[in-house]
């Protein structure tokens, strides 16, 4: 048992040693679950009982390790909080995926015993690839860890993603993995040499032919000529101050001086970062606030210019419109919608509104509704809403006076591939990525967060403009290459000529559909796994 939970542990570390942003080790995701495999069969091809349980646990401790080597810098954004309920809080998304990883391993093992070893390998894809599309759907959602988010470093290997998207990358790990699983389990077979060679010969093609393609593709791959001037600013104001020690008057003033700085007559988008403005505003009276006619007094000398800002902003209504709203007064007359909000404001009375709408569980968000409502008080004292934002349906396009499509994303939002792809195909010909990570801290979670930025370039062919308040601001090309970028904890502008697109990638047509497929293969295998249970139960002899 000892052997088995440290070939699981083992597993956890390649796989963590393989994750953004450490560079030069991707390839280890293709054998970061061999161990694990090899746990699990020893499991399987033992005499001991509940071997369910046994694989459940193993496959575990290692998916723990992983996940909590990776994501450490979670509790970096809640002890803030300086509360009792840091720790316990912050071991949920240490956790929680974990068991959902673990359940797979859990459900594969169901598999074998109802089937041969290579179909229950395509169920161990289809569960996994069901779980990591839960993990982007449901109100848990945490798709950090997703799989295909592991080549964000080494984007070049992976341009195909225009084609798949991530859950491609996925499917490619997992194939890989068991294919050198099953080589290393036949070597002991002196017998099955012939066969071991050409399954040798398949996993180097099975690695090496994609890689060569997006390498082809890569170095083929040419932009349109079609410029636009961006400038992008990082204020690098303290977020646990930002709303208290400084005047949001000041705040904008910082701003504006930033870009200004790099401006020029032609600029189209100033891209400032979340919450920019961080003084509450009413979105039915923004026109008239002072903050709003400062900025505009700033577009003054930029005809053709935007601002596109991050911003705290609220909406009143005369009854319940949404399930978020909240009572206004201890009447009951009034409700209102709060929003983490991104705002183009141009040279004329028009503004546009997008709310954030991938909110952060228990952070902008209570899971599950009034199922943990008493659970509001403790993300109160960490930092959280304790209610919720308001969000929108649908992803949203702003578009300037000259007609250009700026995709938005706040922050978390950034890592759903087929919401910015649903943005792209509305007409988004860039994508405007505006965030605050100094929460985390100077951690490698702000390198990651940039990072999976790389994939949304490449799934959708267009440019990357990424504003983070505290760091790291960057231009990302259309192949995922990173052109500019700030360096962290500095105030500081970046400005470049990015090319607009308006053609739509395979992708951005069809969206996730690798992961709703699988997904529905997935509910057909527990289906067979639950039907397979029944059937044994009945066929048991009936004691008298």
């Amino acid at each position: 048992m000892k052997k088995n939970i440290l070939l699981s542990i083992f597993s956890g570390l390649l796989l963590w040693i393989a994750w953004p942003p450490t560079p030069y080790t991707t390839f280890m995701l293709f054998i970061g679950f061999v161990p694990l495999l090899l746990a699990t069969e020893n499991i399987i091809q033992s005499e001991s009982r509940k071997k369910g349980p046994k694989i459940f646990w193993t496959s575990f401790a290692g998916f723990f390790v992983w996940n909590v080597l990776c994501i450490y810098w979670v509790y970096n954004a809640l002890k803030q909080g300086d509360s009792v309920w840091v720790l316990p809080v912050t071991i949920i998304p240490y956790s929680l995926a974990p068991l959902l990883m673990s359940t797979c391993f859990w459900l594969y093992y169901r598999l074998r015993r109802i089937t041969k070893r290579y179909i229950a390998f395509s169920g161990l894809i289809c569960i996994w690839v069901g779980y990591e599309y839960l993990n982007q759907t449901w109100d848990l959602n945490f798709p950090w860890m997703t799989l295909g988010n592991g080549f964000a470093v080494s984007h070049k290997w992976v341009q195909w993603y225009e084609y798949t998207g991530v859950y491609g990358g996925t499917v490619w790990v997992l194939l890989v993995n068991l294919l050198a699983f099953t080589i290393y389990t036949e070597l002991h077979k002196p017998r099955a040499r012939q066969a071991r060679l050409r399954k040798i010969l398949a996993l180097g093609l099975l690695i090496l032919l994609p890689i060569a393609f997006s390498l082809y593709r890569y170095r083929t791959y040419h932009e349109q000529v079609n410029p636009s001037d961006i400038v992008i600013a990082q204020p690098n104001i303290d977020p646990y101050v930002k709303e208290s020690a400084m005047p949001a008057q000041q705040q904008i003033s910082i701003l504006t001086h930033l870009s200004d700085s790099l401006g020029q007559k032609n600029t189209e988008f100033f891209i400032w970062p979340e919450t920019a403005i961080a003084s509450p505003l009413n979105e039915d009276v923004l026109r008239n606030h002072p903050y709003f006619q400062q900025i505009q007094h700033f577009l003054d000398k930029f005809k053709n210019g935007n601002v596109l800002t991050g911003a705290e902003t609220f909406k009143l209504y005369n009854s319940r419109k949404t399930s978020t709203a909240s009572p206004w007064d201890p009447q009951g007359n009034q409700y209102y919608d709060q929003f983490n909000a991104a705002i183009n404001i141009e040279n004329s009375p028009e503004v546009q509104f997008y709310h954030k709408s991938k909110l952060v569980p228990g952070v902008e968000k209570m899971p599950f509704g009034s199922t943990l409502s008493f659970l509001k008080p403790v993300f109160e004292h960490l930092g959280g809403t304790g209610g919720g934002y308001g969000t929108q349906a649908e992803p949203g396009v702003f578009y300037s006076q000259s007609g250009i499509g700026a995709t938005p994303a706040i922050c978390f939002e950034s890592i759903w591939g087929e919401w910015i792809a649903g943005s792209v195909h509305k007409g988004g010909q860039f994508i405007a990525v505006i965030t605050n990570d100094g929460w985390w801290g100077n951690t490698s979670g702000k390198d990651q967060h940039m990072d999976y930025a790389k994939l949304r370039a490449i799934e959708t062919r267009r440019w990357v403009c990424r504003s983070a308040n505290t760091g790291i601001s960057a231009f990302i090309n259309q192949r995922g290459d990173i052109v500019q970028q700030t360096k962290w904890w500095m105030r500081t502008a970046l400005k470049q000529d990015i090319n607009l697109n308006s053609n739509l990638t395979f992708y951005v047509l069809h969206g996730d559909y690798i992961a709703k497929a699988l997904s529905l293969l997935a509910l057909a295998a527990i289906f067979w796994i639950i039907a397979a249970k029944i059937v044994k139960v009945r066929r048991r002899p009936r004691t008298t």
